[in-house]
């Protein structure tokens, strides 16, 4: 049976299908939209850990993590096919002790997760920055000369 979850993702798709005659170089971007969308990757993903994904400037980006109780030795950053992902890193789980001593009750969450996110083909991951609990990835979009508009001459 079809929920209403399944409907609209369903309207969507057909959409994103309907406007592919009209378009041309953008295959790519629906077959992603495509991906999320149709297999159910949208509510397969948890909302662990929270994000903002904030506008900093005209072509400026910054992506926002709450990583509270993490270190930057246990999260690692990855860029590839246009695919940002945030994850944890394998950690060897027989260490019961820290630097500061053994821990008694395990109250902060230090989960296994990894966050997705699909960034656009003009868009560049400058860096990343882990302060405070907060990881901030800025990112910039770099519009290409050929994709500048331009006045093309007339003969």
């Amino acid at each position: 049976m079809l929920t209403k979850e399944d409907n609209m993702t369903s309207k969507d798709l057909s959409i994103f299908n309907s406007l592919r005659p009209f378009s041309i170089g953008f295959d790519d971007m629906f077959d992603q939209f495509e991906n999320m969308l149709g297999n159910g990757g949208m509510s397969m993903q948890s909302n662990y850990p929270p994000y903002n994904i904030r506008k900093t400037g005209k072509d400026k980006y910054s992506i926002e993590v709450a990583l509270a109780g993490f270190t930057k030795k246990d999260v690692e950053v990855e860029f590839e096919d246009n695919m940002l992902t945030v994850r944890t890193k394998q950690t060897d789980k027989s260490e019961n002790k820290d630097q500061d001593g053994e821990i008694l009750h395990k109250g902060i969450s230090q989960r296994q997760f990894a966050r997705s996110f699909t960034i656009a083909d003009d868009v560049k991951v400058i860096g990343a920055e882990l302060k405070d609990g907060l990881l901030t990835i800025a990112c910039e979009r770099v519009i290409p000369d050929y994709k500048k508009k331009k006045l093309i001459e007339i003969k």
